[in-house]
């Protein structure tokens, strides 16, 4: 993709969420014969202070400059969060970024994973690929040592593998949050070869992938319950956790910590070798 391809993604950014941001979230009545549910780029414009012509140029893709003032105040029209904002601020750089991360774990944080047992916990890299884990969280998903290449990647895992489905509870609620996060986290790498060809797979392998990633969302970590069907822990509950080594900040930690009063990880450990 061509440094100059930001100003389309910008446009496509802002023509997505103008379109998913509906008139009473900002103050306007739903009026009558819109062609969609979202907002019209008058009223974008009218929000943010702007002139219609100028914002119609910006969304078009057109070669404006447009200062990170201006673009905070249309992030606002938009009711953008922080990530949001964020995400639209680095959308008016090309993206070129190179991240300087280790290919494998280092061991210091593969001993923090086994710190972790009998919590499920992993290591991911700049694009989400898996570099480490260990053994409660291939308890939980004992397809991970098996995958390879693009696809030992936490999207893949979780857009298209099948099983997945059926093993997180209310895989769709996690699955979009997943993917907003994931686009927030990535914005630095989007161009580089690695992403290109990752969602270039998920796109043809997940028709649930290829619909929702044009939708533009955008989303910070947020710490969560998530509920699994293990066939043969049972029922399992942890709460979601992410954090970043400081020794390390393109790599992440994610541990998938015990609910207190609840035995998940104790179940997951005694009854892995049922599987």
């Amino acid at each position: 993709m061509g440094n100059g391809d930001h100003r389309r993604e910008l446009a496509d950014f802002l023509r997505a969420r103008r379109e998913a941001t509906r008139p009473d979230q900002v103050g306007l009545p739903a009026g009558r014969g819109r062609r969609t549910p979202g907002l019209r780029r008058e009223e974008v414009a009218l929000l943010a202070g702007v002139s219609v012509t100028w914002y119609t140029w910006l969304e078009q893709g057109r070669r404006i400059n447009a200062s990170h003032d201006v673009l905070l105040a249309i992030g606002r029209a938009l009711r953008l969060d922080d990530a949001g904002q964020a995400h639209l601020l680095a959308l008016t750089d090309p993206g070129t970024a190179v991240v300087d991360a280790p290919t494998e774990a280092p061991s210091a944080l593969v001993r923090l994973l086994d710190a972790l047992m009998p919590a499920p916990a992993y290591v991911l890299g700049p694009h989400w690929e898996f570099v480490a884990w260990n053994d409660a969280q291939e308890r939980l998903y004992p397809r991970l040592a098996q995958l390879d290449g693009v696809r030992r990647n936490l999207l893949w895992v979780l857009f298209a593998d099948e099983a997945t489905r059926d093993l997180i509870a209310d895989w769709d609620i996690h699955a979009r949050q997943a993917l907003a996060e994931f686009r927030s986290a990535t914005s630095a790498v989007r161009h580089d070869q690695a992403m290109i060809d990752l969602i270039d797979l998920l796109t043809n392998e997940s028709p649930t992938f290829a619909a929702w990633w044009p939708e533009h969302d955008v989303s910070g970590f947020e710490t969560r319950l998530r509920r699994f069907h293990h066939p043969t822990a049972g029922e399992l509950t942890f709460e979601y956790q992410q954090l970043s080594p400081a020794e390390w900040p393109n790599l992440r930690v994610v541990t998938q910590l015990p609910v207190p009063g609840d035995d998940s990880a104790e179940r997951l450990a005694v009854r892995h070798h049922l599987v």
